[in-house]
């Protein structure tokens, strides 16, 4: 494929040959690129890291649920397909690394041959040229301004649209109760990994022959004690705590051998075993709402069962309680989220792990996404707010469908189709802890 015959499908519509703007180069931000292109409509991309998928790369480490079939956006295999790629075997489960290798650094540099992909560039703030949110008249004529900090310059792009991407991985959720940060989580913050540290690997260290607390009762605190178990075979005198704030922690085992993604499945058995086997200490339902520094070693405090209980002796913890989408950057655009979900509001019905569990999730896009500034779409795991239940294909067809209405092909747009595994695991109450690597 050559790049004559890629733009050769251009739809532009009346006002604008500025290019589309997107937020964050993750798998759906590249994903919207890809479409984009195979529409002949120029884009510019930004991503905050100094390099692809910058919030995958922190855990580059963990294997997906999904195999890669799930995985790559079809746009994005057609561009692909044109260069020397080799396909992954599409049942084979990635890590986050492979992902990045095999998949999302060949597309970027592909999809940068066609429009520009700026790194270390993060987004401060996006409005309509020479207006702020106040103004009304003729708003949806003037272009679109990002305010972009790159490598410590100050810049200014114009976008026709703008298509935010940037996700939620960056931005975890605190340990405290009622997700407010507890009393002494900020200054002990040394002592707290937000994510899923590389336990087997360059963490390993940090973790050994230590008393570690995981907090959290969703897929990545799952993933944080199975690494934590491998530490005991080699340094026996690891000892695993786990704090939930579910009211039996029989609820993480989710749907086991019922799950239509297996990974996933064989971690609430795995799971299930560990807490069997007494390995681990759990504590739920656990609401931490202090930490104390006292001779070299945490206490944690909180209400268990309408009493105050004491954790002695803690020497790490893991926080694995979620995510939250960060809106500030977004404050001079007309963009509303749901005041529950936080996710984009017409979908939130939808996604609330409340109401639905992953697998029931109905197929949305351009129609459902859209804002009440016009031409400015919130998608990608931002879109599902602090819902733990997105997955990877759910983003690539919001962008299939939002970047053929932006070329005018609106019968395109309409025609959502998606077919998502069973998972049996996001079930209702799932709502405070959030789900990791899902894809």
């Amino acid at each position: 494929m050559h790049k004559q015959h890629m733009h050769s499908r251009s739809h532009f519509m009346e006002n604008s040959s500025l290019p589309v703007a997107i937020i964050g180069g993750g798998p759906v931000g590249l994903a919207a690129a890809a479409h984009l292109t195979l529409r002949g409509i120029p884009f510019l991309l930004f991503e905050s890291g100094s390099r692809v998928a910058a919030n995958m790369k922190t855990w580059s480490h963990v294997r997906v649920f999904s195999p890669w079939r799930y995985n790559i956006d079809k746009a994005a295999e057609v561009i692909l397909e044109s260069t020397a790629w080799t396909k992954p075997d599409e049942e084979a489960l990635p890590s986050g690394q492979e992902m990045i290798d095999s998949y999302l650094q060949p597309l970027s540099e592909q999809l940068a041959t066609y429009s520009p992909i700026y790194f270390s560039s993060k987004v401060l703030a996006v409005g309509r040229k020479g207006m702020d949110k106040m103004k009304s008249a003729n708003r949806e004529k003037q272009p679109f301004v990002l305010q972009v900090d790159q490598n410590g310059e100050n810049k200014f792009f114009e976008a026709r649209a703008v298509i935010d991407a940037s996700g939620t991985w960056q931005n975890s959720n605190p340990i405290g109760s009622g997700g407010m940060f507890a009393f002494g989580e900020i200054e002990n913050s040394d002592r707290i990994f937000y994510g899923i540290p590389d336990v087997s690997g360059i963490h390993q260290q940090r973790y050994a022959n230590k008393d570690v607390l995981v907090v959290g009762g969703g897929h990545s605190a799952i993933n944080s004690l199975l690494e934590l178990e491998k530490l005991l075979a080699d340094f026996p005198q690891t000892r695993i705590h786990w704090v939930l704030r579910k009211k039996r922690v029989q609820e993480t085992y989710g749907g086991q051998a019922d799950d239509a993604l297996p990974a996933r499945g064989t971690l609430g058995i795995r799971i299930e075993r560990l807490v069997n086997e007494d390995k681990l200490n759990v504590y739920t339902p656990f609401q931490i709402q202090e930490l104390v520094e006292e001779n070299g070693r945490l206490t944690i405090i909180g209400d268990q069962f309408g009493e105050l209980k004491a954790l002695e002796g803690i020497d790490e913890i893991i926080s694995n309680t979620g995510t939250r989408p960060d809106m500030s950057f977004l404050r001079e655009v007309r963009v509303e989220f749901d005041s529950t979900v936080e996710s984009v509001p017409a979908i939130a019905d939808l996604i609330d792990p409340n109401i639905h569990s992953c697998g029931t999730v109905r197929p949305h896009g351009e129609r459902e996404l859209r804002q009440k500034e016009k031409d400015f779409y919130v998608v990608g795991m931002k879109s599902y707010g602090r819902a733990p239940t997105f997955l990877m294909a759910t983003g690539y067809e919001q962008v299939r469908s939002i970047t053929a209405a932006l070329a005018g092909d609106f019968e395109s747009a309409a025609k959502v189709e998606l077919d998502l595994p069973q998972t049996g695991v996001c079930g209702v109450g799932v709502t405070e802890e959030g789900a990791a690597c899902c894809a």
